[in-house]
């Protein structure tokens, strides 16, 4: 995903970044989209303010058809059609038990992934992308945790490994 947002960015020109800013005035505060020199820049607030993200790439189209970059914009369509959506009816994004963990968890989110296993490297990637937002650090574990997984990504196995953490108040809650 970041690797698309930066070869999105390599792609814009300076006029066509300027249009991109003006259309997130609504998104951004005024000062910070001053301060934006690139597309990079601009999509790391976004990112922040949570308007774009991996499985959410609704605005980022809006801001690619209005600058009419049909070629960026097709590359981002086939990032759609290739990021792997699966695993769905074990655990559904949508559903309580990921909500219940991100909203909780806070700075605890390493240790719970490493007692559900998670590679190092894999904890140490995510803290690298998404530095500056620990809700989304734990969005992305918990995903990467159930693609790592596959099949096996259960919300019983959440469960257990919240309790291994002695986080039985979020444990609770995700069993309600």
């Amino acid at each position: 995903f970041l690797s698309l947002l930066h070869s999105i960015s390599s792609g814009l020109s300076d006029t066509e970044l300027s249009a991109m800013k003006f259309l997130c005035r609504d998104k951004i505060r005024k000062r910070k989209l001053e301060a934006v020199q690139s597309g990079r820049e601009l999509f790391g607030i976004l990112m922040e303010q949570q308007e774009i993200a991996n499985d959410n790439l609704k605005f980022l189209k809006e801001l690619l058809q209005h600058i009419e970059r049909s070629d960026l914009l097709s590359q981002l369509v086939q990032f759609e059609e290739e990021e792997p959506h699966t695993l769905h009816d074990q655990l559904d994004w949508h559903e309580k038990p990921v909500g219940v963990i991100c909203d909780h968890i806070g700075r605890e989110w390493k240790k719970l992934m490493r007692e559900l296993e998670m590679p190092e490297v894999k904890l140490e990637r995510i803290e690298a992308a998404y530095r500056d937002n620990l809700y989304e650090k734990i969005v992305q574990a918990l995903r990467e945790w159930q693609r790592w997984k596959g099949k096996d990504a259960k919300v019983a196995d959440l469960i257990k490994a919240l309790r291994g953490c002695k986080l039985n108040l979020v444990a609770d809650e995700v069993e309600k």
